[in-house]
C-alpha cells in the first residue's frame, strides 16, 4: 500500500491464500514439461506460505485429466501444502472407483487432499463416457451419493451368496480408507441452489468464477455474497455448528509494472470479448463457446491495475470479502514463469493488506 495510507481492513479476516492451475501445455513442450511445470508451481506456492493449490480436471485437451495421480507426485515435492481439484464433475465419475483413488492418495500425501466436486448439469462426453437414463444432474448426484457413503468407509454391499470374492456375511468398503477425508470434501458451487445442498451434505464450499441464477441488475460479486451467505444460514440451520471456512476464485492480477498492467489489462478486455474461451495454451481445441452467456450466467470480473488499485477493488467486493480463502485463478496461457510471478506478486503486494499472513 501507499507509505502513510491509513490500514484497510476486510470485514471478514482472510485467513488462508490459494491458488487454481489448469496444468496446461502446449503443443511445443509437450505435457511432461507442463506436468513438471505444475508439480514446480506447487512447491513455489509452499514456499511462499500458500495454504492450498487446485487444479481442474478437463477431458481430452492440453490440460489435466487425471489430477489425483498428479498430486500423489506433488505430495512427494511438498510437505504442507494442500491438494485440491476444482472441481470434478462427478458426472462421469465412477463413485467407488475415485473414492479408493480419492484413499489412497489421500494418505500418500499425509492427509493434504480436498477434493470439491460439481454435480452441474453437463453432457459433453456422452459419446465417449456413454449416456444414462436420466438427466445428467441427476446422475451426477445419484453418483456423488455413492461417492460420499464410500470414501466415508459406510458399507457398500453385504456378500449374500457365493461367488463374490468373499465370505457370505461380509460387509463390503473401500480400501484404504483415509479417515478424515470425508471432513475436507467440499462442491464447487454455481450457484444458490448447489451451495444449500452442499450444506445439507456437510460439504465445504469452494466458489468458481463462472455463477449462473444471477438475477437481473444483480453484480457477480452480490450474487456471490448471496451464495456464501446461503450456505452458511444453511449449514447452522442443518448442522447445528458453524460452517467451515469458504474458498472463492478471483481473478486477481496485481500490476508491479507498466508492462505487467498492459498485459493484465489486455487479458481483461480479451476475457470480456470472448468469455471463458480466452487464454488457450498454444495447441488446444478450439472452442465451442462464446462470450454470450445465457441470461443469469456470468464470469467473474478480473482485479487489475497497481497492487493498491487491486487492494481497493477487492475490499469493496462484497463477494470476495465474504470468502474466507481466496483462491488466484491463473490464466491457462501465462506460462509458468508468469504464473510463478502472479503467486508471488499476489503474496508480497496485495494479500497482507487484507489481513493474511503466510502459512
Amino acid at each position: 500500500m501507499t507509505a502513510g495510507a491509513p490500514p484497510v481492513t476486510r470485514a471478514r479476516p482472510l485467513t488462508a491464500l490459494g491458488f487454481n492451475t489448469r496444468v496446461s501445455w502446449t503443443d511445443d513442450a509437450g505435457p511432461a514439461a507442463g506436468l513438471a511445470d505444475g508439480i514446480a508451481l506447487y512447491e513455489a506456492a509452499e514456499e511462499l506460505g500458500y495454504r492450498s493449490g487446485w487444479a481442474y480436471q478437463r477431458h481430452f485437451d492440453h490440460y489435466l485429466s487425471s489430477p489425483l495421480p498428479f498430486f500423489a507426485a506433488v505430495g512427494r515435492h511438498t510437505s504442507r501444502i494442500r491438494l485440491g481439484s476444482a472441481v470434478l464433475p462427478m458426472r462421469y465419475q465412477d463413485p467407488v472407483l475415485l473414492a479408493e483413488a480419492a484413499g489412497t492418495t489421500d494418505l500418500l500425501v499425509g492427509g493434504r487432499l480436498e477434493l470439491a466436486l460439481a454435480t452441474g448439469s453437463t453432457a459433453s462426453w456422452d459419446a465417449v463416457f456413454g449416456a444414462v437414463d436420466t438427466d445428467p444432474r441427476t446422475e451426477a448426484n445419484r453418483r456423488l451419493d455413492r461417492f460420499l457413503a464410500a470414501v466415508s468407509g459406510a458399507p457398500l454391499h453385504v456378500v449374500d451368496g457365493p461367488g463374490q470374492g468373499a465370505p457370505v456375511g461380509t460387509e463390503i468398503r473401500v480400501t484404504p480408507h483415509s479417515p478424515g477425508l470425508r471432513g475436507r470434501l467440499r462442491i464447487g458451487a454455481a450457484s444458490v441452489d448447489s451451495a444449500v445442498r452442499a450444506a445439507r451434505r456437510g460439504l465445504g464450499l469452494i466458489t468458481g468464477t463462472v455463477l449462473h441464477g444471477i438475477a437481473e441488475g444483480e453484480t457477480f460479486p452480490q450474487y456471490q455474497a448471496r451464495l456464501i451467505a446461503a450456505y452458511r444460514d444453511t449449514w447452522r440451520a442443518e448442522q447445528g455448528t458453524e460452517p467451515p471456512p469458504v474458498a472463492a476464485a478471483a481473478s486477481i492480477l496485481p500490476g508491479t509494472s507498466a508492462e505487467l498492467r498492459a498485459r493484465y489489462a489486455a487479458y481483461d478486455e480479451e476475457r470480456r470479448t470472448q468469455g471463458m474461451a480466452t487464454s488457450r495454451p498454444q495447441g488446444a481445441l478450439e472452442p465451442v463457446i462464446t462470450a454470450a452467456l445465457p441470461a443469469g450466467q456470468r464470469i467473474s470480473p478480473v482485479h487489475h491495475g497497481t497492487p493498491d488499485e487491486v487492494v481497493a477493488a477487492l475490499l469493496a467486493d462484497p463477494g470476495i470479502g465474504a470468502a474466507d480463502e481466496i483462491v488466484l485463478f491463473l490464466p491457462p496461457a501465462f506460462g509458468p514463469a508468469q504464473n510463478r510471478r502472479l503467486i508471488t506478486d499476489l503474496a508480497s503486494t496485495v494479500a497482507p493488506a487484507l489481513g493474511w499472513a503466510p502459512a
